[in-house]
């Protein structure tokens, strides 16, 4: 999910399509599981089996794939691993958590939470949109591209030794459209039917002229036990730990503090070529802060061990501590070759006082970013102004020809400001105050309708124009309150809100803001997710990531058409089409971005040669060193 993580400067790169390895987990009582089926010997003469599945058919790996490359199969096992969540899906809230049910609106759902389900399939870091069989050995696929038989691996055990069958994928991928949280709801709408042909088989029919992407979203998602969802309510929050398939399950947890994770010794997949030298640790704790600034003391006393650090302050000056000189504590640029994806204040539409888009691009002319970046955050970020940022999809320029034969059918329906030269946010003179900027923002204002009346401006309506900028955590008040002096410059009265965690989602899952923090990300092979983040139908649905509320038919008709491209250079040139669109729109003030990741940890770990190339790779292919532990002596220091 999204991918709403209000981080001090850069957040973790976000894919708002579920997790590859299982997105999260799911489960309603009394659901009514369909009846086996046979099969038509005529209509599986005509499938093709495949191990693999990709969005354009390019898979890397061959059937008989020893193990992933990034990985040392040899890994050892055991030792733990602490860190905080940089991440979230579902429900689930950075600060704080009240439930393990992580999929469904209600409730604040708890950290890792994807690490106990096994999926139908499973990625390869070094892809953008591949997944190879997990718990499917093989898949078979019928020439029009709409039926898919999962053929299940018969060793696939839950926890408790029960077998993991047809019946269960089945039972989840059907609940989970049913009653899954939003962000997981819209992603199966292409699903028409999910049902158990035999115990070893499972039937997944899609929708005629379904999304490209559709067939990998189902074959991604957690797999649940039908049977323990008999007698345990879905749509209730709970602190009982469901019942898993993967390499770990829920261990010790303290409400609103820490969730730890186990590993299963005897995990039915582990000697599976998808699986080898991943799951090294013995134990993933997650801990749990309100304040960054608590969060990174904690870490200097050792209370976790890795952190990813998104402050070029403390990044610049906050190690030097005794570990850190002695080198116990190892810092690190981990290379990430995935898109940086977007991150931005973002207005919400839905209110009046944001409708005139001249009144969205001056609000964002009063942020200084040259200013803030030289001397809040040590020169070291670029300005973001794609949706699609360090991208193939990033518009540049003016149009090319095949971007002007996509946008030409709706050009009634565009502004003029699409054909010409895409829009990036102007370079300020980096004093925190550009005359220039603040007076084209001021007769922005004015064209719009809004008008001075001494040091204040009132809207077109005559009312004052106010504005509230809601965060859960004050660590980016830092940089927002030069924007905020800007805007009071220009008559606008303008604030910072730090509420507590629950109440920021409340407000946020009901819309009740009116600009807010946002990150997310589409990965190189944007798909579904568009939907979610920028589609119509999603702007009204609560908890959506839709945060801007955005509602525009041609917006709309170019998601459907990347949708079923078959080709990536068209998916490439609709995308860019997309971008050019919604940067003309205004509906954000673009920050900052940083195409790596800087790690910090206490020297208790070893990793393969290299990482995946699409992400980080810490929790599922690093592992504890024992030598080295004992050298750094933590429990000692």
């Amino acid at each position: 999910m999204t991918a709403k993580y209000s981080l001090p400067e850069f957040s973790a790169p976000m894919d708002v399509r579920p997790s590859r390895r299982s997105v999260l987990g799911l489960a309603i009582g009394g659901l009514v599981l369909p009846p086996l089926f046979s099969r038509s010997t005529e209509a599986l003469a005509e499938e093709v089996e495949v191990h693999g599945l990709s969005v354009f058919g390019d898979l890397a790996l061959p059937p008989d794939f020893a193990h992933l490359a990034y990985v040392n199969p040899a890994a050892p096992k055991g030792g733990e691993i602490v860190l905080q969540s940089s991440s979230i899906s579902g429900n689930q809230n950075f600060t704080t958590f009240n439930t393990l049910n992580s999929y469904i609106l209600k409730g604040d759902g708890a950290a890792g939470m994807g690490l106990i389900f096994d999926s139908l399939m499973t990625g390869n870091g070094d892809e953008a949109d591949s997944l190879y069989g997990l718990v499917a050995r093989a898949v078979r696929i019928s020439p029009d591209k709409n039926i898919y038989r999962f053929l299940l691996r018969k060793e696939a055990r839950f926890h408790d030794g029960s077998p993991l069958t047809a019946r269960d994928v089945a039972f989840s991928l059907n609940v989970l459209k049913a009653k899954g949280h939003p962000s997981l709801r819209q992603p199966l709408r292409d699903l028409d039917a999910a049902e158990a042909e035999a115990e070893d088989i499972v039937l997944v029919r899609l929708k005629p002229h379904h999304s490209r992407e559709a067939i990998l979203m189902v074959a991604g998602l957690p797999i649940f036990s039908a049977a323990y969802y008999q007698t345990h309510p879905f749509d209730e929050t709970t602190l009982e730990p469901p019942l898993g398939s993967s390499a770990y399950k829920v261990g010790t947890f303290d409400q609103g503090h820490f969730i730890s994770f186990e590993r299963v010794p005897d995990y039915w997949g582990r000697n599976l070529p998808i699986n080898l030298g991943q799951a090294n640790f013995g134990k993933i704790r997650f801990e749990y802060f309100s304040d960054r600034k608590v969060a990174f003391e904690a870490f200097k006393a050792g209370l976790f061990t890795f952190r990813e650090e998104f402050t070029s302050t403390v990044w610049a000056t906050g190690y030097d501590f005794a570990a850190a000189k002695d080198g116990r504590v190892k810092r690190e640029t981990l290379p990430d070759e995935s898109p940086l994806g977007t991150q931005g204040w973002f207005f919400n539409l839905r209110r009046d006082k944001f409708k005139d888009a001249r009144i969205r691009e001056a609000i964002s002319l009063a942020f200084d970013f040259e200013w803030t970046n030289a001397n809040i955050m040590y020169g070291v970020y670029a300005r973001t102004t794609s949706f699609f940022q360090n991208s193939p999809m990033a518009a540049q320029g003016k149009p090319a020809p095949e971007e002007l034969a996509i946008l030409e059918p709706y050009r009634s329906q565009l502004s003029a400001e699409v054909f010409g030269e895409v829009y990036a946010p102007p370079v300020s003179d980096g004093s925190g105050q550009d005359r220039a900027l603040l007076r084209r923002a001021s007769a922005l204002f004015a064209a719009a309708g809004c008008q001075r009346q001494g040091t204040s401006l009132t809207l077109p309506d005559g009312k004052p124009f106010e504005i509230e900028f809601l965060d859960f955590d004050n660590s980016l008040e830092p940089h927002t309150a030069p924007f905020i002096k800007n805007l009071k410059l220009l008559g606008v009265e303008a604030r910072y809100r730090v509420v507590d965690a629950a109440q920021y989602k409340r407000r946020t899952d009901a819309f009740d803001y009116d600009v807010v923090t946002s990150r997310f990300g589409f990965g190189l092979t944007p798909g579904e997710g568009m939907r979610s983040v920028f589609g119509s139908e999603s702007a009204g649905m609560p908890g959506s990531r839709n945060v801007s509320g955005i509602q525009n038919k041609v917006v709309d008709a170019l998601i459907e058409k990347a949708l079923v491209v078959e080709t990536r250079e068209e998916l490439t040139f609709i995308c860019r089409a997309i971008d050019r669109i919604l940067r003309a729109g205004h509906s954000w003030t673009p920050m900052w971005n940083k195409p790596n990741h800087l790690v910090a940890y206490w020297d208790l770990f070893s990793r393969p040669e290299r990482g995946p190339r699409y992400d980080i790779g810490v929790v599922s292919t690093w592992w504890y060193d024992e030598e080295k532990a004992k050298r750094v002596n933590l429990a000692g220091r």
